[in-house]
């Protein structure tokens, strides 16, 4: 099969961490051998390569093509209006990408379908492209695209349209399944597939030894994100008070890091609060090792690969009862589920975590259930299915 792979959510030579789900998947669909795939992940068109622009110029120094792990990737690029952006967005994604998709066919890759990634307003515009290329499209909802984009009428409808004119539709837990079909797509359109850890990238090392080499010495939390309001850092930090002599790691960058700070210095806690900044993923094996226990207090998340890239490396998890977590987090090896998303509550899931430790030992194996063979022959199937004349039941 040759798959067109469509998506902003794409890593680049500029944002390597970018949609590193979405490039993880395809690599092992693409390593089955029953799969070709060419990705076109666009870009928002920015003029100027410099700097003071802040992440704006990072548009623009966005490569127009590179390859990943052997894939070809384009990174054509689109305009974005200020204010109006978020309504218009499909529409002009799509007719920005005619030309690109035009040239793929033309050069001698004419694949079978779009397989895109994050409905709005990638899929909306991936179906767009299909009708006018006559070829089927299967989307897959992340997580935001439905919990929190079709909060917005506008963007519903497009949402619910796309989701009318897919070919299939492919959700990354079984809570973004019932999200869905809350919103009125039947449920028969829907397969979930979960996403699966890279069990080679992520695995136990010396803890120790990596601990001492981090100069860590008390027991440690990590939370990993961007630094933004839902992520829930200033959850973890405003825990610290009641935890003495706990001590929390920070992985991410984004526009929430000087409040953070500042919060961590109006607790008296700053000493016990380190900031990573950006940590590629190549690299974050190492922290995940060395923290006593992942922390994700997010309010919202789709299927957070944070999760099982900790389990992965024998790290048990503390995380906030939204989207996908549940199914991740089912086994006290794994580590705890908060009923209620708290710092009082934070605060008593570190404490009864702390007295009831699991092996990591027990940890790593649980993550091993979580390999990615399921969900890429549920992606083969589902697409031989559809290039054989179905539409997905």
């Amino acid at each position: 099969m040759k798959l067109l792979t469509f998506s902003t959510l794409f890593p680049n030579a500029e944002q390597p961490n970018h949609g590193i789900f979405v490039e993880t998947r395809l690599r092992y669909l693409v390593a089955s051998g029953a799969v070709e795939s060419r990705v076109v992940a666009p870009v928002p068109w920015f003029p100027s390569k410099n700097k003071r622009f802040g992440h704006y110029s990072t548009y623009a120094r966005v490569p127009a093509e590179e390859s990943r792990h052997g894939i070809q990737i384009l990174h054509p690029r689109y305009p974005v209006l200020p204010k109006l952006g978020m309504v218009v967005a499909p529409l002009l994604m799509a007719n920005a990408m005619k030309k690109t998709l035009g040239n793929i066919i033309d050069e001698g890759f004419d694949f079978d379908a779009i397989d895109a990634h994050y409905f709005y307003p990638d899929g909306v515009a991936a179906v767009m492209l299909g009708k006018y290329f006559n070829k089927p499209v299967v989307i897959t909802a992340r997580g935001t695209d439905i919990n929190l984009i079709p909060q917005y009428r506008l963007p519903r409808k497009m949402i619910l349209w796309a989701a009318q004119n897919a070919r299939g539709i492919i959700t990354v837990c079984q809570a973004l399944k019932d999200e869905m079909v809350g919103l009125g797509v039947a449920g028969g359109s829907i397969t979930s597939l979960r996403n699966g850890v890279d069990l080679q990238r992520f695995q136990v090392l010396d803890r120790e030894s990596i601990r001492q080499s981090l100069g860590l010495n008390n027991f440690t939390l990590l939370s990993v994100g961007q630094l933004v309001t839902h992520k829930g850092h200033d959850l973890i930090i405003q825990a610290l008070p009641s935890l003495p002599e706990v001590h929390l790691l920070i992985a991410g960058t984004g526009p929430e890091r000087e409040s953070l700070e500042e919060l961590a210095q109006s607790l008296k806690v700053s000493h016990r609060v380190k900031f990573l900044g950006s940590v590629p993923q190549a690299e974050l094996k190492t922290y995940y090792n060395a923290a006593d226990t992942l922390v994700l207090a997010s309010s919202r998340e789709g299927w957070a690969n944070v999760l099982l890239e900790s389990m992965a490396c024998g790290t048990p998890v503390i995380a906030s009862n939204v989207g996908g977590t549940p199914e991740v987090v089912a086994s006290p090896d794994a580590g705890l589920v908060m009923p209620r998303r708290t710092t009082q509550v934070l605060i008593e899931a570190v404490r009864a975590l702390r007295a009831s430790y699991p092996s990591r030992e027990a940890t790593r194996r649980y993550a091993e259930k979580f390999s990615w063979d399921d969900t890429t022959q549920g992606q083969i199937q589902l697409f031989q299915g559809i290039l054989n004349g179905g539409r997905l039941t």
